[in-house]
């Protein structure tokens, strides 16, 4: 299974943080999906809530982070984007479902 992270941060309430972050969630993402094991790393800003975005992490399975954190460019990553939120970052660990197989929906 499809080892995923999610990170959900909020921008501070400068104007400027909203594109800094951006641009650093840019950059960061075509930098990381060229890392061993990494199926994708998707970014995105909420629709509603321009100070909120979210960033998702897929590996091909846990142990695949290592590459990701042994990246040089992950050292510059928690100094650059830590002073533009407005409250630490929520990062959530999952397996991804195996969704190839028919199932029996309980009633």
């Amino acid at each position: 299974m499809v080892y995923t992270l999610t990170v959900h941060l909020y921008a501070n309430d400068k104007p400027e943080s909203i594109e800094r972050i951006k641009a650093k969630l840019i950059e960061a993402a075509r930098i990381y999906r060229k890392d061993k094991e990494t199926v994708d790393w998707l970014v995105m800003q909420d629709v509603h809530d321009p100070r909120a975005f979210t960033i998702v992490e897929r590996f091909e399975n846990e142990s695949s982070q290592k590459y990701h954190l042994e990246n040089p460019y992950w050292k510059t990553f928690d100094p650059y984007v830590i002073p533009l939120l407005d409250k630490a970052m929520d990062l959530r660990r999952h397996e991804e479902l195996d969704t190839s197989k028919d199932v029996e929906v309980p009633v």
